[in-house]
């Protein structure tokens, strides 16, 4: 097979799921260091956008929530450890739906005295039989791919709210642009809940730093937190270090500490 072909084939398989170097390598019977050559290229051609370890392709569907939570998963994991610890007792947190904020609603479950204010129906399962955490739910519009309540009846609920912290979910983060999202509902609604909390906290595995791909965005104007994982490079991590608007946390998936 020759380069070309076998770059399409790439474009083809990594529409249907995410697939990492090591993975396609085998996959093609070729050398990881060429599978890398050939994201490079379709990189550059604006086929794929890369993701630590692998690609993701542009453009393609949205991935359900049951795609999302085989995805990053130690990630996902230390990630909500790490955030759970800026939920002080007492205080009134903002949930937005999503697999990463999912992990963080997990660490939660067992807390006393803190309000949990969520349009995601992950953290809802999560945290229904918690009886120290009170749960108020945002209804609306259902995205049954995402598991995430969105739409007007949404918004005028979280206008309502005064939170201390917000935990933000994406599809995409960009210390320069914000958050993007597959539907201007998304965005909207998040712009909300960034008005309506003290303090800002992005949660996103190392995949998600500088993706662009999504159309609609919530800008961030403030200063916020970025909550991500070990396995983001210094290159990703760099534009946020630079911004003067960031503060980076990044979460040990083994026994390396939290970095500032």
């Amino acid at each position: 097979m020759n380069a070309r072909d076998r770059r399409r084939e790439i474009g083809h398989l990594l529409h249907e799921k995410p697939v990492n170097v090591d993975e396609m390598a085998a996959v093609f019977s070729v050398s990881a260091s060429t599978i890398r050559r050939d994201l490079d290229a379709m990189t550059r051609s604006g086929d794929i956008v890369r993701t630590y370890g692998g690609a993701r392709t542009i453009g393609g569907p949205e991935r359900s929530l049951q795609e999302r939570e085989s995805i990053a998963v130690g990630q996902k994991a230390a990630i909500g450890k790490l955030a759970s610890s800026f939920v002080d007792d007492g205080a009134v947190a903002v949930l937005d739906a999503g697999t990463t904020v999912g992990a963080l609603a997990r660490n939660l479950a067992h807390r006393e005295g803190v309000t949990v204010v969520t349009n995601g129906l992950t953290t809802t399962t999560v945290l229904e039989h918690s009886a120290g955490v009170e749960l108020i739910v945002v209804g609306g519009r259902l995205r049954h791919i995402s598991s995430g309540f969105v739409g007007p009846f949404a918004e005028r609920v979280m206008a309502d709210v005064s939170a201390d912290v917000a935990f933000l979910s994406a599809d995409g983060v960009s210390a320069e642009h914000g958050l993007c999202e597959e539907t201007p509902e998304q965005a909207s609604l998040k712009r909300v809940m960034v008005e309506r909390a003290q303090e800002l906290y992005v949660l996103a595995d190392a995949t998600k730093l500088g993706v662009t791909s999504a159309h609609w965005w919530t800008r961030l104007e403030r200063p916020w937190s970025l909550v991500t994982d070990d396995t983001a490079t210094e290159e990703q991590l760099a534009p946020f270090h630079a911004s003067g608007m960031v503060t980076v946390y990044v979460a040990p998936t083994s026994t390396a500490h939290a970095q500032h």
